[in-house]
């Protein structure tokens, strides 16, 4: 029985990596698979899922107006599919997780989505409340804070390190840009670069 499966966590977590990972195992099993990510990702190419360890793959492209269940529905009438993976998953709309989860009771597909649970300013991202809410499982894919805490929340970061509070939800980057943090450090506002500072000016103090 096909279900619709939400693999989320911090940023820098490995959510890609597990993705392209989910995806050779189809394929060295001769399974064949449906790869998507945001068209607002360009760091690399358009189309090509890009994780920090280097691994790659090229993916379908899919924007706001999107059918992500019509593209499918009409792809698997010339090909098998076995899976659907979503990279990004944070950057659909809510209308995009109801279409995943028609490709799942419908097209009777599996189908994968990863992505962060809420933004830099700790709201949650609206596809991501509705993969929680529609999603038959839910798999934690776990990092740590500078602190060694489990990390579960997403700072944004200017090119000094320092959290920034203002801005647009959607702005892509990698460690350049953010980094995660335990609740305790996100609520303080604190990174490891700003301990560090803090830290250097206590003992000139003392």
């Amino acid at each position: 029985m096909a279900k619709l499966h939400f693999y989320y966590s911090a940023m820098n977590a490995g959510k890609s990596t597990t993705l392209l990972q989910s995806n050779y195992n189809y394929k060295e099993r001769g399974m064949r698979t449906l790869l998507f990510i945001t068209a607002i990702d360009t760091r690399y190419a358009p189309g090509v899922i890009h994780s920090r360890i280097g691994l790659t793959s090229e993916a379908h492209v899919f924007d706001k107006d999107f059918d992500l269940f019509e593209f499918v529905k009409e792809y698997i009438k010339t090909e098998k599919i076995n899976c659907v993976l979503v990279d990004d998953a944070h950057f659909m709309t809510k209308e995009h997780v109801l279409q995943l989860a028609r490709i799942v009771d419908e097209l009777n597909i599996p189908t994968l989505a990863y992505g962060l649970r809420s933004d830099f300013m700790g709201e949650p991202f609206e596809s991501s409340q509705y993969l929680l809410a529609l999603a038959e499982e839910l798999v934690e894919i776990k990092t740590i804070c500078h602190c060694g805490r489990k990390a579960t929340m997403n700072a944004r970061i200017d090119k000094n390190g320092r959290i920034v509070q203002e801005g647009e939800q959607f702005e892509v980057g990698g460690n350049e840009r953010y980094i995660s943090l335990c609740r305790k450090h996100f609520m303080r506002g604190e990174t490891s670069f700003s301990k560090q500072t803090s830290d250097k000016i206590l003992q000139k103090a003392v």
